[in-house]
């Protein structure tokens, strides 16, 4: 008889283990909300408008690093955080202080902040 080969087999409860792990990983960096930052001065003038909001402007008067830091900006611009930007360029229904968890990206679609696992995503407190 020839000499029976040794096969080694991972117990199926190993195997359900790795499965279920990697399976949470995937579900937690697919299900990490993302929450738009609108670059908004704080000073546009609201002349005619009934509803309040303030003017979203390009990104580069923003600075990245308030979001980094996890600091508000009370300067003339700061980012705003959620909310929806009307037809006039306004946006309202948001916060001046980031989410503690989730993806940040500006208006513009370049990400700022990548929180879940490796950093918090936090901005402002």
């Amino acid at each position: 008889m020839p000499p029976q080969q040794d096969k080694r087999r991972l117990s199926s409860r190993a195997v359900k283990i790795g499965m279920v792990s990697a399976l949470s990983l995937t579900v937690a960096a697919c299900g990490s909300k993302t929450t738009t930052a609108w670059c908004v001065d704080r000073y546009a003038p609201a002349v005619g408008r009934t509803a309040g909001g303030y003017k979203v402007v390009s990104d580069v008067f923003c600075d990245s690093r308030d979001i980094e830091r996890g600091t508000v900006s009370y300067g003339r611009y700061f980012w705003y955080y959620g909310g929806k930007r009307d037809s006039d360029g306004y946006v309202s229904g948001g916060s001046r202080f980031g989410p503690s968890k989730g993806k940040i990206k500006s208006s513009s679609g370049r990400t700022l902040s990548r929180g879940g696992f490796g950093g918090s995503g936090r901005s402002g407190s």
